[in-house]
């Protein structure tokens, strides 16, 4: 029997949509598309935007570090 189920269409370019399938790995709650293309459970938008956030400011502040350091050795 067929289930319906409510979700949200996000488009992203592939290294956004690398980090959110990763996320994803453990509960399969996202329907990988294409390249560009997701559709996620709406019940489960709020709780990935949040991770999502939160994995991005990891890499800025990992990033803005390592130039500051090569900043400093010049």
């Amino acid at each position: 029997m067929v289930r319906a189920i409510k979700g949200t269409l996000v488009e992203c370019d592939p290294s956004i949509k690398a980090i959110i399938l990763d996320i994803d790995s453990k509960t399969h709650d996202i329907i990988n598309l294409d390249e560009s293309h997701l559709i996620i459970k709406d019940s489960k938008v709020a709780e990935l935007k949040r991770i999502l956030e939160e994995r991005l400011n990891e890499h800025t502040k990992v990033d803005s570090l390592e130039e500051e350091e090569e900043e400093e050795d010049d």
